[in-house]
């Protein structure tokens, strides 16, 4: 009787488990930036990654809306087969000098539309972006995603004061560190803000976000194959004991 019940307890410990990494799989599959920390001071080329997070509706609309605190006067979408691209600008307070140029208005939002994301899957929007602002240590990117159904989900929530992301509908946040002298900087790019060999950055993001991708997976699978040894472990010091 005490195995049988030793067995169950085990059981319910690996499914606790088990389910905890369930749940925190979704609340990470937001829209998010890819890479997710880049050099300031240059032009970058960004992923816009968006995820389906609905089993039975598709995503049909996204807009991304840019960090007006720290403006960038180049944000350049690249075409995306099956989606519609607008971007919208704003004027500024102060006008800001950028290669030499006065600039009064600098985009503001960009929207896809007319496309799909179906269930279980993911897009990614390139962007090419910069210069990127010396004086700031990160970007907020608020974004919001429209579904078919009709459902809006609004990805806006700032990081807080000690940076932590928020935990319920985080918008995206570029982080930005000291230029090291090294890469694309503002004179290896030209005024239009591409760079030299775009597809390199770009093949470089996606492999920094599969690394990601299958560094939580991995690290996932890690906890549930030690929780289910720890507690088998301890069921059979109890049976030699």
């Amino acid at each position: 009787m005490n195995s049988i019940r030793q067995v169950a307890s085990a059981t319910a410990v690996v499914t606790g488990a088990l389910a905890l990494l369930a749940v925190a799989g979704p609340a990470q599959a937001h829209v998010g930036i890819d890479p997710s920390e880049v050099e300031a001071g240059g032009y970058q080329v960004l992923n816009v990654k968006v995820p389906n997070e609905r089993d039975d509706a598709s995503t049909v609309e996204v807009e991304l809306h840019l960090d007006t605190e720290h403006p960038l006067s180049t944000a350049m979408p690249q075409p995306v087969p099956g989606w519609e691209i607008e971007v919208e600008t704003a004027e500024l307070d102060e006008p800001v000098e950028v290669h030499g140029n006065q600039l009064t208005e600098v985009p503001s939002v960009i929207t896809w539309s007319g496309g799909e994301i179906a269930p279980g899957t993911f897009q990614q929007f390139p962007l090419s972006v910069g210069p990127l602002p010396e004086d700031a240590d990160h970007l907020v990117f608020k974004a919001i995603q429209t579904y078919d159904s009709g459902e809006v989900v609004r990805w806006i929530e700032e990081p807080t004061e000690d940076g932590e992301e928020a935990a319920e509908d985080p918008a995206a946040v570029l982080r930005l560190t000291p230029a090291s002298g090294e890469g694309h900087g503002a004179d290896e790019m030209s005024a239009s803000g591409t760079d030299d060999a775009p597809g390199e950055e770009r093949a470089s993001a996606d492999e920094g976000g599969g690394s990601d991708t299958t560094a939580r997976v991995l690290a996932g699978v890690g906890i549930a194959v030690g929780v289910a040894g720890v507690v088998f472990g301890v069921l059979g010091n109890r049976r030699r004991a």
